[in-house]
This record gives structure tokens, sequence and C-alpha cells, in this order.
């Protein structure tokens, strides 16, 4: 018995070793010298300081600041209660929140409709994106707040906009931890 359990103790210590340490640590390897900005979650630094991922959008709100999507996932932007409010169409507590949410946005700008990701969390309540629409409805707000003009802050947010890959896969959408990135290194101009 002995004789057969020995290669299977050897097998499974081999295996153990291929599969649970050294396969992933040469992935992990190889990841971290063809994508290393991927490979580390997608990070975002300011003065060699980590500020955030790019992949998930955190609680803008100031006014000084551009404003992400309402978040559903737990206390604002909170990765470890991820997903969505499961509240319907017919719920009155998510009538009421995107009641509420229409009427600050609406004191910020004379719009008949604003755009749907202003007032709707995402399905993982995480969305880092707002659409160049509703940045664009901001753009007034943080202007005045920040003593920038309005053209500055507008073509401050047209050169963060990402377009959909070859014209045709996603819609344009901009990045909201890049755009207030972008945004601390204007310096203040007069109003415009």
């Amino acid at each position: 018995m002995l004789a057969h359990l020995r290669p299977a103790i050897f097998m499974l210590a081999i295996m153990t070793f291929l599969t649970g340490a050294a396969y992933p640590l040469a992935l992990t390897g190889l990841g971290q010298s063809l994508l290393p900005g991927t490979a580390s979650g997608s990070l975002a630094l300011k003065d060699n300081t980590v500020i955030g991922s790019t992949l998930i959008g955190q609680a803008w709100t100031s006014d000084k600041y551009f404003w992400g999507r309402p978040s559903a996932a737990g206390d604002g932007y909170n990765a470890a209660a991820s997903s969505g409010s499961n509240l319907g169409p017919t719920s009155q507590k998510l009538m009421d929140r995107i009641k509420a949410d229409a009427e600050r946005l609406r004191g910020l700008a004379s719009t008949v409709q604003l755009p749907a990701d202003a007032v709707t969390a995402s399905g993982s309540g995480l969305d880092p994106d707002i659409s160049p629409a509703f940045a664009l409805l901001q753009v007034a707000r943080v202007a005045k707040a920040r003593g920038l003009g309005k053209d500055q802050v507008k073509t401050l947010v047209d050169a963060q906009v990402s377009w959909p890959v070859a014209g045709l896969f996603g819609e344009p959408r901009v990045n909201v931890l890049l755009l207030n990135t972008a945004l601390d290194g204007l310096s203040s101009a007069p109003n415009g």
C-alpha cells in the first residue's frame, strides 16, 4: 500500500506547487511585465500616490469637482458592496431618490431633460464614467466654484472624452477620476 501512496503524495505535492504557486506567479510576472498598469488594477497616481482606480467610481460631493453617477453600492462607491439597488420602476424609494437627484441637478442648469446617467445608478453601482452630456451639464458649477472660465473647463471635458472603439463598440464616456485629476492641474483664471 505504501508503494501506491508514495507516488500519489508526490504527484499531489508536485501538482500543488505547479498549479498553486508556479503557474500563478508566472502569469502575474508576465502580466506585470507586459501590461503593468492593467495588472496592478488600473491605479491612478498623483505625485506618486495612489488616488484611486480608473475602474471604480468615487463619491465626489464638492462643487469644485465633477460628480459621478449615483451609486447603489453601499455607502457611496464601496467596492466591497458592489451591486445594484434591486429597486424596480414601481419602487417609491427609487422614484424619491431620482426626484431628489433631478431637483438638485436642475438647480444647476435649466435643462428640460437630464441625461439618464445623471439620476440612475449603474448595474454594479461602481461605474467610474459619465456621459459627456452629464459632464457638460456640470461645467458652469465647477467653473464657478473654482474661479475658472467656462470655456476652459469645457475644453478640459472635451479632451477627456473617450470615444467608442472603432466608432462602433461602446458609448462616448468621461472617466470622472481622470477628469477631476486633470481639473486639479488647471490654474485659476477669470470666469468666462
